[in-house]
């Protein structure tokens, strides 16, 4: 059974509703970034940065998997799907996808500061102030932060060195370090890219591109490869 990787950022999602700050030049939801997604925000603007993440969340509650989501699962018949994901949100999972890694942390999570396997799953999507770890600090967003290291890139990069087949879908690669993935894919890996717009370096060498918005971009691709395997 062959190995297909595939990447993920905001274009999947986007289709379900889900925005992030790169739709809107350095602005999420109205929000700089620096003031709602690095920790030096979460120890000064608490409240800020805990209401910012109730609105994302409520948001995601209320959204559901779309096309490109469930597509995916269809390639799990015939391939050993791995999805690494930049986005924080639920839907790949709730779509029936059963391998998904998720790089930036996941929105509907939160994590203790002093102990980093110590994480909780919420149940709705408010996070109060009394919701604390075992050690009665406050738990925090389960999300990497700009200028926090990614945690699961080297998982990451194990799957795409494996990777017979590479789907890279709605993202800018220009994120690092989930854009350098790419990179560790081998010659023999056949390569798509599937996005309305061709990224600001230009189309990667070696892939297919695939000019179209994921929910009709993916189910093209997916419906390709299962006639050919």
């Amino acid at each position: 059974m062959q190995n297909v990787a595939v990447l993920t950022g905001a274009g999947i999602s986007a289709e379900s509703g889900l925005k992030t700050f790169r739709d809107s030049d350095g602005l999420w939801e109205n929000y700089h970034v620096d003031d709602v997604a690095t920790y030096q925000a979460w120890k000064k603007k608490t409240d800020l940065v805990r209401n910012f993440y109730n609105e994302r969340r409520k948001q995601l509650f209320s959204a559901s998997p779309n096309e490109a989501h469930k597509q995916l699962v269809r390639l799990e018949n015939k391939f050993n799907v791995q999805i690494i994901t930049q986005n924080v949100d639920d839907l790949h999972e709730r779509a029936g996808s059963t391998k998904v890694l998720h790089l930036h942390g996941e929105l509907k999570k939160l994590v203790s500061e002093t102990d980093p396997f110590e994480i909780v799953t919420l149940k709705d999507w408010k996070q109060t102030p009394d919701m604390k770890d075992k050690s009665g600090y406050p738990l925090r967003p389960f999300i990497v932060w700009f200028g926090e290291p990614v945690p699961m890139i080297e998982p990451a990069i194990k799957i795409c060195q494996k990777a017979d087949i590479l789907l890279v879908i709605g993202t800018s690669l220009n994120v690092y370090p989930a854009a350098g993935l790419i990179h560790y894919c081998s010659n023999q890996c056949k390569k798509y890219l599937i996005d309305p717009q061709e990224t600001n370096g230009g189309i990667p060498n070696g892939f297919i591109f695939v000019k179209d918005v994921a929910t009709k971009g993916v189910k093209q691709v997916v419906e390709e490869l299962l006639i050919q395997n």
